[in-house]
């Protein structure tokens, strides 16, 4: 199933990644899995960025849901351009979204997926109101 940008989403991070000789499987491309840890880097780049990391005030915000779309094959060696957005923030809860391209293809999209986020207190580990701080981030 292949994913749309929601028309309301907010752009909030764009970082550029190397692609590592041990990411590529036998078959000579990189491996699915790997699309998943570009993603998780950059969502864990922007929340250290912008709001000083995943953990903080007592909670942490989790990843409960994670999709991918593969459209083109990457490989070694390359320099990727990875553009996170956000969309549907809820109480608490927010949805990621993510582009993966390949920097010297810039507007031609290899991958992209997202993740659903929620916002858990350390000291029950449950579902909280998103922080004031996050919030004005992801909305």
């Amino acid at each position: 199933m292949r994913f749309a940008l929601p028309e309301h989403r907010k752009r909030v991070y764009a970082t550029g990644l190397a692609i590592r000789w041990g990411d590529m499987d036998a078959l000579g491309h990189v491996n699915n899995a790997n699309y998943f840890r570009y993603m998780e880097t950059c969502r864990i780049d922007w929340l250290t960025s912008a709001c000083g990391g995943v953990s903080r005030d007592g909670g942490n915000t989790l990843v409960v849901n994670a999709f991918c779309n593969f459209h083109r094959e990457l490989a070694y060696p390359g320099e990727l351009r990875l553009t996170l957005y956000t969309s549907n923030v809820g109480r608490s809860s927010y949805e990621t979204w993510v582009t993966i391209e390949r920097a010297d293809q810039p507007g031609l999209i290899h991958a992209d997926g997202g993740a659903t986020m929620v916002w858990v207190d350390a000291a029950s580990g449950r579902a909280a109101p998103l922080p004031d701080w996050l919030r004005a981030q992801v909305a």
